[in-house]
């Protein structure tokens, strides 16, 4: 059995920075038929004003830095235009600072992405800006580990 058909499932904690330390939460990524299931469950959004929150997987693999800055760009293995990057997922919506997603994708195999982090942005991804869609400012990460 080839090594990545090994790995079915793999999540991510999510946790805040220092200005949003509320922010909790996990991302699963579970292997389906044809692709791979993303489920969010994240706590303690802050309020903003069109309660939209940008939502990828990033080529970094730390949390650390300054801002999340080890986190580094979106997740590009083709070298794609924004949104088309294997790491673009949909946007999160707050519902009273908590948000639920679950998307099915083929962007990605779970193998590719161990490692690899999870961020929110504090805005909405525009889906045209160039590279990352203007999401603002990286305001919560997780590390995807195997499960």
């Amino acid at each position: 059995m080839n090594q990545c058909n090994r790995i079915s499932s793999a999540k991510a904690i999510i946790k805040g920075d220092d200005e949003y330390a509320r922010i909790r939460g996990e991302v699963l990524f579970r292997r389906v038929k044809d692709g791979v299931l993303v489920t969010a469950k994240i706590s303690g959004l802050p309020k903003s004003e069109s309660d939209f929150y940008g939502f990828h997987i990033h080529e970094g693999k730390s949390c650390e830095g300054n801002g999340f800055s080890k986190t580094k760009g979106h997740y590009n293995p083709k070298n794609q235009p924004h949104p088309s990057h294997a790491g673009d997922l949909p946007p999160l919506l707050s519902c009273k600072g908590s948000a639920y997603m679950q998307v099915k994708t083929d962007r990605f195999r779970i193998c590719d992405i161990i490692g690899r982090t999870v961020i929110i942005h504090s805005d909405t991804d525009d889906f045209r800006t160039q590279p990352s869609g203007d999401a603002g400012e990286k305001i919560a990460c997780g590390v995807i580990r195997a499960v």
